[in-house]
């Protein structure tokens, strides 16, 4: 209906009675009426296609409908479309069919006046939207009935069920047909009395509570029910709830709620809820043991205060509690008894808005903690390597001893086996050690490890069972004490003494052989003299006799360079002319296959007293040699540079003292040599090459040569790789040349330098030259006399040279602390060793440059006046 207008479908193909029906509705003055008149049915689809209408007015002999028919059509095309049947008299019977089928009314053709058809037509309309109403309502409960999630059932008044929804053919585990074929007291546990709670329910009219249902599988469920008797005439209506799984959940949540209290009371840390201003409401045993105060006594004291006195350190406090991010932190915390406690805190934020303090007592562990931390410092300031192995031989511990002798960082090593990161392979005196320190407790002896640069190193190494609580075997404690240098110098010794022993042995037999050939040449010379007449051949006789006597003669020379040494006219001598002599003779004289390259700064070298001649010998042994090697071609390098020996480096030299050197160094790509072949070289009459081409005298006179002028040799080889030959002769001061070189050098400018070496040579001699080129020297013998000179003139040194390998406190270590005095202060570090540079970078150290030494004074003043100008 539109504005109180009834739209109306007239369906009628008698031109009299539409405009009959047109007329009694225009004269109803209570009601407007649209009326619509269409002559078949299915101009009627086609209208009620287009628009819409309050009711319709339906003939039932239509041109193409007839009878009841007609109104089935159109009543299963519009089911809420109200219907009114006109029909005549002699067709009464099938309106009266139409109405039992749907239709709101029928009237007559011809017995119908204005009001009559209004008021049919509000009714019928009136009529149908209440039916559709109820309609919707049966659906719409029947829909409520079939989703509820609880189980409905209908029972009667035996107690039998007349209908249920699919929620209780679920609950009670059977089909619908099943259902409503059984009683309540089917699924009820054979103890209970239903006939008594039924009778109950009945007098009473409501019931709720609980009850076990059986299913007919034989499972039990735990059900909740409300049930009303009599809803509708002996019909009785029973609402059921499963709530076996949520009375699981409740008994498990009542079960966690019982552990949660017996850990909250148990927990061995603090625990406490706090609302948003942080009033605690809630403590634990382990908060009142701790700090003292029981709930009670919280409710009454501002415990913040109480604990965090000083008000700024309270409101740091207090910040912390606001976060409530879950971080740590740690706290001095006051107790009741007044006692300062190291305490750390988090504090986490629950949904309803409080928060969870959770604290922990960590006094002691904080003085465990800085007992280990100064056993720590010491393990680091040792120099001994000191290594943890687990029993499954990884490591767990690796202190800067380690470090620096094996080259592989903590972080490197930790979780590495053992065996495979120190050992070139598993070896029996290995596996016997570990086993002697299973059995004994502890095993100690002389180990050959790996360094991380592929370097071997002799260790003294001891070995000590750690045990756990139970007295059972938890790891493997290490010490290891470089005694490489120390094996060394042991067998250079025992080198010398061999060579002694061969040096006395053919001095003995050069002073015999002398004795033998000094007639002999005496007589070859004199029998000519003596016999003039002798004839031509017994001459060549005798001369050939002379020259065999003085070449034994030469042999006896060399053999005695050996054993003595050399006599000559000693000179200052320039070394660099003589080395660029012997590469011009190299250079054409040696085979183009053989590269020859020379780095000789002569104006720069020091001078050395010494015989030229012997020199040249020396250099032009070491080149033959160096040729020799290298029969398939390859390159030979001859370099020589001024060099500063120190005591350090000169423990590791039998023959070595510290002081100014002239270096030269001869080196080939050839064959190298074994270390067997490498430890006799310097013997008398031992040589590689074959019978004929070789006395073996060449190296052992060298070698005799250059100890007469307190020089040394020292000797690198590996077969296949090549050798080197590093002479070194002592210099001598050259006053001239040394005021050349000075006039080239920066100066300082009166700078103070704190110079840390433990040799008083090496301190006698940086100082000197420093002093010399304009600087203030502050001299230390050890780090820890280093860092008490830095503090007491901290504004006035510039910068610090610091030797590594010193005793008391490395310079590592030293470094590290002067930096805790001073970030900003300059360093250069200074070692014989080169490989301590990277060790030094990677301790975090952070020097400025690093000097290997020996090192010119050149070096020495370059690099300072540079780190200086930065």
């Amino acid at each position: 209906m539109t504005n109180d207008r009834i739209k109306v479908l007239l369906v009628e193909d008698n031109p009299g009675d539409i405009l009959l029906l047109q007329e009694l509705l225009r004269d109803v003055s209570s009601t407007q009426f649209e009326l619509t008149p269409v002559e078949s049915l299915g101009e009627a689809f086609s209208s009620l296609a287009r628009q819409s209408f309050d009711v319709v007015l339906l003939d039932l002999s239509l041109p193409d409908s007839q009878g009841l028919e007609t109104f089935v059509k159109i009543d299963r095309a519009f089911p809420i479309l109200p219907i009114i049947v006109l029909t005549g008299l002699d067709d009464e019977t099938i309106a009266i069919r139409a109405m039992q089928e749907g239709a709101q009314d029928y009237l007559v053709k011809g017995q119908v006046d204005g009001n009559l058809l209004g008021r049919a037509i509000r009714y019928a309309i009136e009529r149908k939207q209440a039916q559709e109403e109820l309609r919707q309502r049966e659906r719409q409960l029947s829909a409520v009935f079939n989703s509820a999630l609880n189980a409905i059932v209908i029972a009667d008044d035996e107690g039998r069920y007349i209908d249920a929804n699919p929620s209780a053919c679920e609950l009670f585990g059977v089909s619908k047909e099943e259902l409503l074929d059984a009683r309540i007291a089917d699924f009820a546990e054979p103890r209970y009395d239903f006939a008594r709670a039924w009778q109950s329910f009945r007098e009473q009219g409501q019931m709720a509570g609980e009850f076990r249902l059986r299913r007919r599988d034989g499972t039990v469920r735990e059900v909740e029910f409300a049930a009303t008797a009599n809803f509708l005439p002996h019909r009785h209506l029973s609402i059921l709830r499963d709530i076996t799984e949520s009375k699981t959940a409740a008994l498990a949540l009542k079960q966690q709620t019982e552990t949660l209290q017996t850990i909250f009371d148990n927990i061995p840390v603090m625990l406490s809820f706090y609302d948003a201003n942080g009033r605690i409401q809630m403590i634990n045993k382990a908060f009142e043991k701790t700090l003292g105060w029981s709930s009670e006594e919280l409710k009454e004291i501002d415990v913040l205060a109480e604990s965090y006195p000083d008000p700024d350190y309270r409101a740091l406090v207090v910040e912390f509690m606001q976060t409530a991010d879950g971080s740590w932190r740690e706290f001095h915390t006051r107790n009741r008894a007044g006692e300062i406690l190291e305490t750390s805190w988090a504090n986490v934020r629950l949904p309803n808005g409080f928060n969870v303090g959770i604290g922990q007592d960590i006094t002691e562990r904080k003085r465990a903690e800085q007992k280990i931390y100064e056993q720590a410092a010491l393990l680091e300031i040792t120099t001994n390597a000191i290594l943890v192995r687990d029993r499954a031989n990884r490591i767990i511990f690796w202190n800067k001893g380690a470090e620096q002798l094996y080259g592989w960082s903590a972080q490197e090593a930790i979780g590495k086996n053992a065996t495979d990161l120190l050992y070139k392979e598993a070896t029996p005196q290995i596996d016997l050690a570990l086993q002697t320190v299973i059995e004994k407790g502890a095993w100690q002896g002389e180990l050959h490890k790996i360094t991380k640069a592929g370097k071997e190193v002799i260790v003294e190494s001891r070995w000590t069972l750690v045990r756990d609580e139970a007295g059972q075997p938890k790891s493997i404690l290490t010490v290891d004490t470089d005694i490489t240098e120390k094996k060394s110098l042991e067998s250079q010794i025992l080198r010398a003494q061999r060579l002694e022993s061969l040096g006395t042995l053919a001095s003995g037999i050069a002073h015999d052989l002398n004795n033998i050939l000094t007639p002999i040449l005496t007589t070859a010379q004199l029998l000519p003299l003596k016999l003039p007449d002798l004839d031509e051949r017994s001459l060549q006789l005798l001369k050939l006799l002379e020259g065999s006597a003085k070449r034994g003669a030469d042999l006896v020379k060399q053999i005695l360079s050996f054993a003595r040494g050399v006599e000559g006219k000693r000179a200052v001598v320039q070394v660099g002319h003589l080395l660029w002599e012997v590469v011009k003779i190299a250079k054409s004289t040696f085979p183009k296959s053989i590269e020859i390259e020379a780095d000789i700064p002569t104006h720069e070298l020091g001078t050395v007293l010494a015989d030229a001649t012997h020199l040249h010998q020396v250099f032009m042994n070491l080149i033959v040699n160096a040729r020799d090697a290298m029969l398939d071609g390859g390159k030979l390098t001859i370099t020589a540079k001024n060099v500063v020996i120190d005591e350090n480096y000169a423990k590791k030299n039998l023959y070595a003292k510290a002081g100014r050197y002239l270096a030269i160094a001869i080196a080939d790509t050839g064959v190298g040599m074994s270390p067997e072949v490498l430890d006799r070289i310097f013997e008398p009459f031992f040589t590689t090459k074959e019978v004929g081409k070789g006395t073996g005298l060449g190296l052992s006179t060298t070698l005799g040569i250059i100890k007469g002028y307190g020089g040394f040799i020292t000797v690198r080889s590996q077969v296949g790789e090549g050798s080197e030959f590093r002479v070194y002769l002592p210099q001598i001061d050259d006053v001239q040349k040394l005021a050349e070189a000075e006039s080239q050098l920066p100066r300082g400018r009166g700078e103070l330098i704190l110079v840390v070496d433990d040799e008083a040579a090496v301190q006698e001699i940086t100082q000197t030259s420093l002093e010399a080129h304009g600087y203030k020297v502050l001299i230390a013998g050890d780090g820890i006399e280093a860092i008490a000179l830095y503090a007491r003139h901290k504004d006035e040194i510039k910068a610090v040279l610091m030797d590594i390998m010193m005793p008391s406190m490395d310079g590592t270590t030293a470094i590290r602390t002067l930096r805790k005095f001073d970030p900003h202060v300059k360093v250069i570090a200074t070692s014989g060793l080169v490989s301590n540079e990277k060790i030094i970078k990677a301790s975090g150290a952070n020097i400025q440059a690093f000097l290997s030494k020996p090192y010119t004074l050149k070096d020495l003043l370059n690099v300072l006046h540079e780190v200086i100008s930065r």
